[in-house]
């Protein structure tokens, strides 16, 4: 496949982030682990710093004008993502400091006080950390099991297999919808509504997905969905919860203290109507404020549309790295015009390690990562400890990828040579 050379998105959008304009070790930078945390749009930048230099004062709290400025900035952020996913109502969204935080919500407020011994969780083997541990220390707690689903001969959700886990007993599902590691798009509506049928609840780690593709959570009819702000050009240390209504109405504050209280005692206190009862202390001002301007960011260019470029630049990475065969990737292959996939290839090489790679890519410009990428029990279901990965977004292009995979192949050659 060759690329008609016509203005992409990229061409476009990459005056806007500072940070990909350098050298590393002299070379251009070419930025690939997107999927770890992505770079941030001067919007952004422009927004955390704005607060920051002129409005930064707590929220909710005080009648001043930068409060009230704070606050406006602030409120308006949950907008932005309540439109974004198509919550159906603001309220809905619970600003977090990560999806960790998110999940860790959900387990402890929900799980912790609705789970009894014998009742199960379904997960998949290809969870993040992140949504893998939560559901072990509650399961530890309340005596639940935690069931998995495989994956199939191609390496994706095994929908027929999940159907067979499903049952009186489950309680919940709490899958991940792209993973960032095999690259797989579950079929979460699918799930969604084979667990209705059974009055199962369910949790969608989109970690992976909302930077890349519209997400409707109206359309999933999933209960509670988990994002994180660095991911999406938002700063670190922000994040969200959705929720619907009626299920997070019915769910105990998760952590006590100011902003989430109505009245308080010194013997009891009662608690602040959604979504403040879970946002307890002063938040991420102006970080809830920049992944505010992020959204605003990504609605600018459309989802579908970065959605549709990253398919393309899915379909011209995979063609290049068949051209190494030594590789292999894991994860199901990418539709012809790309699509059925996210744009990330995690791989080995032979018996060459992946630790190996990373310094001479480093040394050519390149940044992947290598690791297990917080799946550690996929990689062990994988038989490997560690795989190299390369993540892509929007701002990327056709030649970067050139460049890395020429550098991944010197790296290649350069260690067949040592290695005899």
């Amino acid at each position: 496949m060759t690329l008609v050379r016509e203005k992409t998105i990229a061409d476009r959008v990459r005056a806007d982030f500072p940070i990909l304009h350098q050298e590393v070790h002299g070379k251009p930078l070419v930025y690939f682990d997107n999927a770890a945390t992505s770079q941030k749009p001067k919007a952004v930048l422009d927004a955390l710093q704005h607060y920051y230099e002129f409005d930064n004062a707590n929220v909710h709290r005080g009648v001043h004008t930068l409060s009230a400025r704070a606050t406006t900035a602030y409120e308006a952020a949950r907008d932005k993502l309540a439109a974004f996913v198509n919550a159906a109502s603001r309220n809905e969204i619970v600003f977090t400091r990560n999806a960790s935080e998110a999940i860790n919500l959900v387990a402890y407020s929900w799980g912790m006080n609705t789970l009894k011994p014998g009742d199960e969780i379904i997960l998949s083997v290809m969870e993040h950390h992140s949504n893998l541990v939560p559901w072990q220390l509650v399961a530890q707690r309340t005596g639940a099991v935690l069931k998995f689903v495989e994956l199939t001969e191609t390496e994706e959700f095994d929908l027929e297999q999940f159907k067979t886990l499903i049952c009186e007993k489950t309680k919940l599902v709490s899958v991940v919808h792209v993973s960032n590691t095999l690259g797989c798009i579950s079929p979460v509506e699918e799930i969604v509504k084979i667990a209705r049928k059974n009055g199962v609840k369910v949790l969608i780690d989109a970690c992976q997905s909302l930077p890349h593709m519209p997400v409707d959570v109206q359309k999933i009819d999933c209960d509670w969905l988990v994002g994180s702000g660095h991911k999406m050009c938002a700063p670190t240390g922000i994040g969200f919860l959705y929720g619907k209504l009626d299920v997070l109405r019915s769910m105990p504050p998760f952590l006590g203290g100011g902003e989430m209280i109505e009245e308080v005692s010194l013997e009891s206190s009662t608690y602040a109507d959604l979504p403040h009862k879970f946002e307890a202390g002063t938040p991420a001002i102006g970080e809830a404020i920049a992944i505010g301007a992020a959204v605003d960011y990504l609605s600018g260019i459309g989802m579908d549309k970065i959605a549709a470029y990253e398919h393309d630049l899915c379909a011209y990475l995979f063609e290049k790295l068949a051209t190494i065969p030594q590789l292999r990737i894991y994860g199901p292959k990418p539709n012809s015009d790309g699509s059925g996939r996210a744009a990330l290839a995690a791989f080995t090489a032979g018996e060459l390690h992946a630790n190996d790679v990373l310094p001479l890519l480093d040394e050519s410009g390149v940044a992947i990562r290598t690791g297990h990428h917080c799946t550690q029990p996929l990689h062990t279901i994988l038989g490997v400890s560690s795989t190299a990965r390369a993540s892509l977004y929007f701002y990327n292009t056709v030649e970067e990828i050139d460049v890395f995979v020429a550098a991944l192949k010197d790296a290649i050659e350069f260690f067949s040579e040592i290695l005899g």
